[in-house]
This record gives structure tokens, sequence and C-alpha cells, in this order.
């Protein structure tokens, strides 16, 4: 049913994406289903993201990394949310039909340096801002 589908996209699909459906799924409760791609997905999820989302005990268990493809032309969705600008950028308007794009974009957190604290630092900081967003934006939402 395409009017409860919500589709969160990023270029890799490993961590931002990834931990912003876990997110929603929690928030949004049973009002919407929620699908997570990439354009460009990554094998799996980054080890950090799930670290992260680890210790505040948000699951993604059964989550993992898929292509745009495997959703364009074969589902609706009442929203595309991107959390990466280069998505947003990329393919502003790929989904026919969807009226409702939102932005809650953060910083790549896979694009972070240093040593292995400093690097779960800046997940740690994205996540947490990552579900500020969410959280404000599910708030506002009509089932």
């Amino acid at each position: 049913m395409s009017e409860r589908n919500i589709l969160v996209l990023c270029t890799g699909n490993s961590c931002r994406s990834q931990m912003a459906e876990a997110f929603i799924r929690r928030l949004a409760g049973e009002r919407f289903e929620v699908f997570s791609a990439g354009l460009e997905p990554a094998p799996e999820i980054h080890p950090l993201a799930l670290r992260v989302m680890d210790e505040i005990g948000e699951i993604m268990e059964g989550q993992h990394p898929k292509s745009v493809k495997t959703y364009l032309g074969r589902m609706g969705f009442r929203y595309v949310v991107f959390v990466c600008a280069d998505a947003e950028n990329s393919c502003p308007r790929i989904f026919p039909g969807v009226l409702n794009f939102v932005n809650l974009t953060v910083d790549d957190p896979a694009k972070a340096e240093g040593t292995q604290e400093e690097r779960l630092e800046v997940f740690r900081r994205v996540r947490d801002e990552l579900h500020d967003k969410i959280e404000r934006w599910v708030g506002t939402l009509d089932a």
C-alpha cells in the first residue's frame, strides 16, 4: 500500500539510511512501512553503524544494503527521505507519483578519519543528529 510506504535514500545504504530506517520504523510505529536503498549500495552495513546503534538499543536485524533499483517502478512511496545530499542531487525526482520528498541530510560518518575512537565519535554524532531530525519529522506525520 503505497500511501503507507517510506523510502530512505542515500548513496551507499550502509550507514545513514540504515540508521534512519531503524529510527523511522520505531518512531512511526505501525503507521508506515519503512524501506531504505542506495544509489551505489555497499556490500554490507558499516560495522561502526551497527555498533553505535547497538549502543542505544536500536536493532537493525534483517536490514542490509539494497539498490534503489529494487524499488524503482516496483513500489509506490508516500515519502522519499534523503539523508544524503549526493542522493538528493543525483535523483531528486526518480519516483513518479511521490509528492513528499524530505531532506534530512547529515554528514557521512563513513568518511570519518582518525583513530577508532575518533571515528566512533563521528558515528555517534551523526546517529544522534539523525535521530533528532527524524523524531521531529515523524512527529509531524499523519497516518
